[in-house]
């Protein structure tokens, strides 16, 4: 298990490794979900903030938020 900060920045990197995004971009769509609550659940039960729960919120969080072509 990690943190929440932990599985945020986790979530970030994740995009930059499966995705190529930029630092930037990647923090962005992470702030962006943070500000929609996406993340309230893994704030409110840190038990989900796993490895493998970060991948799955990486891939959900690219689909949420990448822009529209």
């Amino acid at each position: 298990m990690m943190t929440y900060e932990q599985h945020l920045d986790e979530v970030a990197t994740l995009l930059t490794e499966i995705y190529t995004l930029s630092d930037e971009t990647a923090i962005g769509f992470v702030m962006r979900a943070q500000a929609d609550d996406y993340f309230s659940g893994h704030d409110d039960d840190p038990s989900i903030c796993t490895r493998e729960r970060a991948e799955q919120d990486a891939r959900a969080v690219f689909k949420g938020y990448k822009p529209e072509k």
